[in-house]
């Protein structure tokens, strides 16, 4: 098979050559850094069989190389953080390996992509892995958060203000102040967190029932929550969500 990896990391790049040999019948023919880079490479080659691929590159997420090309071919993501699993498998992912990866790991991606002979077949699994995802999974206690310097900071969920869109990039918001860009939607967001503590005001915001410091009455009976942290716009609750929001922030 005619493998693909793509990891800026060298020490983990070389050990994951050194598990697909030992694996067996693996030709990697090409080693990529970052998301630049592999969009580029793809607009010039042919697919390969399988992607191995890191999701945190030297120069960003690698779900942005989803958002500028399409990739057909199956996807193993291999990643030391846990937390982007639900969001692997929505982009033709067959497996998500956590490091330091070992033979079986790989060996056992390999079975799971000989049952997927067809891409109907492919997409069913994928659905039933988000299905299972989901049902498993409890919401985010804490969220590791790229900073400046290639580096991640760990940030507890219960310390977030609110989470909103900014110029089409997503924030939040710390009690204390500081402003981080993550790499999810508010779609994603809202089935990450805990319905009994954020809410999804509108489009823009998700916010935290901590983080209401008071509502003001509002045009065409709407509501304006003002949070106790800075935001760059008025956050406005339409009339046919007050129901639903003053149940949630008073627990019902």
């Amino acid at each position: 098979m005619k493998a693909l990896i793509i990891e800026d990391e060298i020490l983990a790049s070389k050990h994951l050559q050194q598990v697909l040999d030992e694996a067996g019948d693996f030709i990697v023919i090409t080693v990529l850094e970052s998301v630049r880079e592999t969009i580029k490479w793809f607009e010039k080659n042919p697919h390969p069989d399988i992607v191995f691929m890191d999701i945190h590159l030297s120069d960003g997420s690698a779900f942005e190389i989803f958002k500028n090309i399409k990739i057909e071919c199956p996807i193993v993501f291999t990643t030391a953080y846990d937390e982007y699993a639900l969001k692997a498998f929505k982009v033709n992912s067959i497996d998500y390996l956590l490091k330091p990866i070992e033979v079986n790991d790989v060996q056992e991606a390999l079975r799971k992509l000989k049952k997927l002979s067809t891409s109907e077949t492919m997409q069913v699994a994928i659905n039933n892995l988000i299905s299972t995802f989901k049902r498993g999974s409890k919401y985010k206690t804490h969220f590791l958060i790229p900073v400046k310097g290639d580096k991640l900071i760990p940030v507890q969920t219960s310390d977030l203000a609110c989470f909103y869109v900014d110029t089409g990039t997503i924030k939040t918001s710390t009690f204390e102040g500081r402003t981080y860009t993550l790499d999810f939607t508010l779609d994603e967001l809202g089935e990450l967190l805990d319905p009994e503590h954020f809410f999804r005001a509108n489009r823009q915001y998700i916010i935290s029932r901590k983080a209401i410091k008071d509502i003001d009455l509002w045009f065409n009976s709407r509501l304006s929550v003002n949070l106790n942290v800075v935001v760059p716009e008025k956050i406005v609750i339409s009339r046919g969500r007050i129901p639903e929001f003053k149940s949630w922030f008073s627990g019902r």
